[in-house]
């Protein structure tokens, strides 16, 4: 009999799981394809871009927003067993609450740990494409930046040339090793440039130990320079902020090649915040696990459903606004950016702890 309610409780849990992610795909769906018709409305492209983009671009959505479906499922299943009262039948056979708040967080927790190294490798792969194919249609497709293996690359259009910046790194405000090539509508190239390294740390780039080959009459000459100055769209502030967004990097990526993302150029500080917000999804899924318990379960009167959910969302929100919250205090350095990703979870540990102990004496 046991195994058969444990079997209960876990399939019931899987299956508000499974529904409210379907609710949330549906909406994130519908809003987004909006947002991808808008973009493509000037082009020539075929209604099925903008769907099959919205399509790749949902699951990583929908991993950002997990601890939100997790706890409404909890709260919803938590809410049903007791409504239609299962939960005192459930009792009977000697399931507290506390056993089936660890049921239910168990379950959350392998969650997370499962959509870190099975579905987000996916996700992160479905969004590079979308970056990919957005960026193939994007109306600013002269200016263009990315990191690839061997280094950072720059395209950007400047007055009747185009520009190509190749660096094995970036390092600081520094771009080490440059090699710039200045080519004319009709791509000849006009000018290379060789620099040991370039201060970015505004628009109006510093070169350093510079060799300068320009064309004459189909001849390049060589000339030395100390240092030069050339002007860019792109400082380290806007390069940095290019890369803010990483989810086309995976948790397994991140935890095996995270060597090697620095030594290519990726902000380390960008990197950890990356790793460690990935890292605390299992223990965040389970705690909201918590809080749903201590919300359905804290007695066993019936309350109105309703209600009981809209003061489980304004309580996520906070938990959320607070989470936000500490991770800006990490980013503008008042506290380490670590503690101001971690701290939250240990603050809502703390709550949690004490709310569980009080449901299971109900």
């Amino acid at each position: 009999m046991n195994k058969i309610i444990l079997n209960y409780i876990i399939k019931g849990f899987f299956k508000k799981f499974f529904v409210v992610i379907a609710v949330f795909y549906c909406f994130g769906l519908i809003l987004n394809l909006l947002e991808e018709v808008e973009f493509f409305k000037n082009l020539n492209v075929s209604i099925l871009i903008p769907l099959m983009l919205t399509s790749i671009y949902i699951p990583s959505l929908i991993i950002k927003i997990l601890p939100f479906i997790i706890f409404f499922s909890s709260l919803w299943f938590m809410l049903s067993i007791k409504n239609n009262k299962d939960l005192l039948t459930i009792k009977i056979f000697g399931y507290s609450n506390i056993k089936i708040f660890f049921i239910l967080a168990f379950c959350a927790f392998f969650v997370g740990w499962a959509i870190l190294f099975l579905v987000n490798p996916i996700t992160s792969k479905m969004s590079k494409y979308y970056e990919q194919i957005k960026s193939n249609y994007s109306l600013d497709v002269d200016h263009l930046i990315s990191f690839k293996r061997d280094g950072l690359w720059i395209k950007e259009k400047i007055k009747n040339k185009h520009r190509f910046i190749y660096s094995t790194k970036l390092e600081e405000n520094f771009l080490n090793d440059l090699t710039i090539f200045h080519l004319d509508d009709n791509s000849n190239l006009q000018e290379k440039i060789l620099a040991s390294k370039a201060d970015i740390s505004s628009n109006d780039w510093i070169l350093y130990d510079v060799k300068v080959y320009k064309s004459s009459n189909g001849i390049f000459k060589e000339n030395y320079y100390n240092n030069i100055n050339i002007s860019s769209i792109y400082n380290l502030s806007k390069i940095n902020k290019l890369f803010k967004n990483f989810d086309t990097m995976s948790f397994v990526e991140l935890i095996f090649n995270f060597k090697e993302l620095v030594d290519g150029g990726y902000n380390k500080n960008f990197l950890n915040q990356s790793l460690h917000t990935l890292l605390i999804l299992p223990f965040f899924l389970l705690l909201m696990t918590g809080i749903a318990s201590i919300l359905a379960l804290s007695n066993l009167r019936k309350k109105n459903n309703l209600q009981m959910s809209l003061l489980g969302l304004i309580l996520v929100i906070i938990i959320y606004y607070l989470k936000d919250f500490s991770l800006a205090l990490g980013q503008i350095e008042k506290v380490p950016l670590i503690l101001s990703i971690w701290a939250p979870i240990f603050a809502l540990s703390l709550f949690t702890f004490i709310g569980v102990i009080q449901i299971n004496e109900k």
